[in-house]
């Protein structure tokens, strides 16, 4: 019964959040203060201990640092510049957008930072190229996603986050390590966005004529600021990729496994903040502001909420039900569609990672399934139906349409027409994962 009131407390939190446009977050700590300490006799100060304390820091630090390429146009130009080099092959601009998208994720930037700069200069780039806008929206939605699951990347880092907490929990279990996890995951989404933008990209009639008649500007030069700001990124990339590169591909020396070891990178984005205020790279006061804690909190109420259901024994039931009622080779399938579901209305990092994660370990073990499989399966499904207009992603894309009747047209393709392709292509993609995996 106990179980059950959680299972619903969590499906209860999304709706209000989606319906109510108040953060889901805040929903998910109020159930779990009622249950866990009402219902189940947790003390209050038990419960605050459930706040994930080191997601929550790692997420604040390296937002805090690319802020500063967001505020001082380092970002932008970086994008200007890659798609400039496109012009000679004008009918690659999809995969131009998505290459754009996928680096500056990879270099750390946010999903919604990615979006909020893309989304109005491809909607303007579609419009000159005569390519069709719903192509567009998914390579840099596409791109943003996967290139954000690179390990020291913002997707990345919570995932790696949430994976050894899933873990934690079960510490009878042995992790995999989290670092190649997220690389094979990286791998994995870039090859299934190719396939999907491939599709939209020789699929619509629309596309046919992209680049005929589209004049290229060459971008400025990058002034001072952005090119110590470029400089700082690159070197802060070095930094936390290196030395747990080093360790992993030779972990017998001592050096390398104890650099590696040191190595946090909510800790190095915080020392390059520093060194970014102290080189004047932007204002500390606008930096601050624009930290995502909307995503913080969502994540972090989110975290509480399933941190009680672990506690009452839900996610093991849960684990159990699975495996015990749904084939093993579907399970991966399983957590593909029921993460895609979930994240149609919510947001993949701040409840379908959170609420599924913690459910593989276990089932995992009883079903002989490679964690990896079920972790991929499930970030790949989820990010499957991100392109939703009642999602981030989509919701981000909607704002940069130029008016109303471009802005309902675009709503109804996305959510018609986007979706179901990918969702669909996404689940035979995953079959094909579980089984490679």
């Amino acid at each position: 019964m106990l179980s059950i009131m959680i299972v619903l407390s969590i499906a209860l939190a999304i709706y209000l959040g989606y319906k109510t446009k108040i953060n889901t977050g805040l929903f998910c700590i109020v159930f779990a203060y009622v249950i866990g300490c009402f219902v189940m006799g947790l003390k209050t100060k038990e419960l605050i201990g459930f706040w994930p304390t080191s997601t929550m820091f790692v997420i604040l630090s390296v937002s805090l640092f690319y802020n500063f390429a967001a505020i001082n146009g380092t970002l932008e130009k970086l994008s200007g510049s890659l798609l400039y080099a496109c012009r000679k092959f004008p009918g690659m601009l999809p995969y131009a957008l998505f290459a754009t998208a996928v680096i500056l994720s990879v270099m750390g930037a946010a999903y919604f930072t990615v979006l909020a700069f893309l989304a109005p200069i491809t909607m303007l780039i579609c419009e000159e190229s005569k390519m069709d806008k719903l192509t567009g929206a998914v390579a840099i939605n596409c791109g943003a996603l996967a290139g954000g699951n690179f390990p020291t990347a913002a997707l990345g880092v919570i995932f790696r986050g949430l994976v050894d907490g899933a873990y934690e929990a079960a510490p009878e279990l042995t992790a995999p390590d989290s670092f190649g996890m997220m690389m094979k995951i990286f791998g994995f989404a870039v090859l299934f966005s190719l396939i999907l933008i491939t599709l939209m990209r020789y699929g619509f009639k629309s596309n046919r004529n992209i680049g005929k008649g589209v004049e290229f500007k060459k971008p400025e030069a990058f002034n001072e600021k952005q090119k110590k700001t470029l400089t700082l990124m690159l070197v802060m990339m070095a930094v936390v990729l290196v030395f747990p590169l080093l360790k992993t591909i030779a972990p017998g020396v001592a050096l390398f496994k104890t650099i590696g070891g040191k190595i946090d990178v909510g800790l190095v984005a915080i020392v390059f903040a520093v060194i970014a205020l102290l080189m004047d790279l932007a204002p500390q006061k606008e930096a601050i502001a624009r930290i995502p804690w909307n995503t913080i909190l969502m994540i972090a109420g989110a975290g509480m909420l399933i941190a009680v259901a672990v506690k009452a024994g839900t996610i093991e039931a849960l684990s159990n039900w699975i495996g015990s009622n749904v084939p093993t080779p579907l399970i991966p399938i399983a957590f593909s569609f029921v993460g895609a579901v979930m994240s149609f209305f919510s947001s993949t990092t701040g409840v379908v990672a959170p609420a599924l994660f913690p459910l593989i370990p276990g089932l995992a073990a009883a079903s002989g399934l490679n964690p990896v499989a079920l972790f991929a399966c499930t970030v790949l499904g989820a990010q499957s139906s991100a392109i939703s207009p009642f999602s981030s992603g989509g919701s981000l894309i909607l704002g940069s349409c130029g008016n109303e009747e471009e802005r309902n047209t675009l709503f109804n393709r996305l959510l018609m027409t986007a979706v179901p392709i990918s969702v669909i292509c996404c689940t035979v993609y995953n079959f094909v994962v579980a089984m490679v995996l």
